[in-house]
């Protein structure tokens, strides 16, 4: 093994801060505000002790989470300190740096002042002209420019990373910065087009990236973590100032693969993420999705009541609206879909889009089942009502409910109407068949007739 040769020096022979050229840059976007940068770099190295600076970073850099290697010869280089410096210049900051040194200060009214800055505070700036000559004090609303000699040391521009690395031998090195930074998000949208029949969905997958890092990401490359990362929150960024929309093209998509439990989603060519930016990058496309439209009623406003207030419950009375679907091959999908907002359409007579409703998806794996609840049925109306309520015993209570769904279409429907229990509860009489769909849920599938009515009534004894 390789031993770092160990320069004996002074710090009179430290040099001048190297810069750092850019070569190539990689991203991996989280979908929870962070990513994970790698930044490759070339560094023109002395031998001995070396000071290197890299501000063009992200804004929003996590310290702690900095890395820095060589690439070139890492048993040759070694690193003595990493520092974040990110004591930004500001007015009050320079001026205290002036304090007893020369300024120059202009005034809108064309008057030039030059000499020791004394002091400032909000409102003035006090200038000593001469060695025992006028004080002059200035109002800072009528200060137009102040001339600084040069930049004070300790002062900087931006957030910038600094280095301290002892080189064996003089060298052009490639090294690798790494680090994590918040600011960065991603997220799948899709739009999804109803046939004319209700019967199939066309559905486009796009990629939307949120960079406000801080930072511009110039042809890297980009992969998309998708999956619940356990991670500390950080506050989070207002998102969107600006879209870029990019069609899809051959060879321009995501490649998708299992990474560790999550997925990993990797772009086949570099793109540009600059700094306040919304890019969208198309995911996929699948022209033909067999889908369900279903009607769910679910009346009950509360799930509890009192004893003696049974008599004044009221009802929903709305009837949701469905789309359902399988995520499987067979059925022109079959890829794990990153959460993200799914926004619904469909054509009408004259050709052009409506939008008819969007909802929220979960990361859902291949051959899962996709739900979208997309708004209320217009001409469906559904009542509930608790029409006899009597104690039989100390802890045992009889309830019956009727449910009425009236049906103003055109052409009969199948509603799904739920129904919530509690307790140690059994059904005793129905009107309808019911599936008991877990240790709380009743569930009954009934067809309400066009221009019709259909009511289910069914009694329910529980005890706590």
């Amino acid at each position: 093994m390789k031993k770092f040769i160990v320069i004996s020096m002074t710090l009179a022979t430290i040099v001048s801060a190297q810069v750092m050229e850019k070569k190539q840059i990689s991203l991996t976007v989280y979908n929870q505000n962070f990513a994970l940068v790698r930044d490759v770099r070339t560094v023109q190295l002395k031998e001995g002790l070396n000071i290197v600076k890299c501000s063009d970073i992200a804004a929003q850099i996590e310290p702690a989470s900095v890395s820095f290697k060589s690439l070139t010869a890492p048993d040759r280089c070694l690193i003595l300190e990493q520092n974040f410096e990110y004591d930004l210049m500001n007015a009050d900051k320079l001026l205290k740096k002036y304090i007893d040194k020369n300024i120059k200060v202009m005034t809108k009214d064309n008057n030039t002042y030059s000499g020791l800055l004394s002091s400032y505070d909000e409102k003035y700036i006090c200038i000593v002209q001469k060695e025992n000559g006028p004080v002059y004090m200035l109002t800072r609303e009528n200060i137009r420019d102040i001339e600084f000699p040069l930049l004070p040391e300790g002062l900087i521009t931006k957030p910038t990373l600094v280095w301290n690395l002892l080189s064996a031998k003089a060298i052009q090195d490639t090294v690798e910065l790494g680090y994590i930074t918040g600011g960065l998000n991603w997220q799948a949208d899709y739009v999804a087009t109803v046939s004319k029949d209700d019967k199939y969905i066309s559905l486009n997958g796009w990629v939307t990236i949120d960079n406000r890092s801080g930072a511009d990401y110039d042809s890297a490359e980009l992969k998309l973590m998708a999956g619940d990362v356990r991670k500390i929150a950080e506050q989070p960024v207002p998102r969107t100032l600006m879209m870029e929309a990019k069609a899809s093209v051959a060879g321009a998509q995501f490649e998708e693969k299992e990474f560790f439990e999550y997925h990993l989603y990797t772009l086949g060519r570099k793109t540009t993420l600059k700094n306040n930016q919304t890019k969208q990058i198309s995911l996929f496309s699948a022209p033909k999705i067999s889908i369900e439209k279903t009607y769910t009623y679910e009346g009950a406003l509360y799930r509890w009541y009192y004893y003696d207030n049974w008599q004044k419950q009221q009802c929903n009375k709305k009837v949701a609206v469905k789309i359902e679907l399988k995520n499987t091959e067979k059925n022109g999908l079959g890829i794990p879909l990153p959460k993200g907002k799914v926004r619904v359409y469909k054509t009408d007579t004259d050709g052009s889009l409506q939008f008819i409703g969007e909802d929220i998806v979960s990361h859902t794996p291949k051959d899962e089942k996709l739900i979208l609840s997309l708004g209320n049925a217009f001409d469906i109306v559904g009542e509930r009502k608790i029409t006899d309520h009597k104690k039989i015993a100390a802890n045992i209570f009889r309830d019956v409910y009727e449910i009425r769904l009236r049906n103003h279409k055109k052409e009969s429907v199948s509603v799904k109407i739920v129904e919530r229990q509690f307790g140690d509860w059994s059904i005793i009489q129905s009107s309808h068949p019911y599936e008991k769909a877990d240790s709380e849920t009743v569930e009954f599938n009934v067809i309400i007739p066009s221009d019709g009515e259909t009511v289910v009534t069914y009694t329910s004894e529980y005890k706590f």
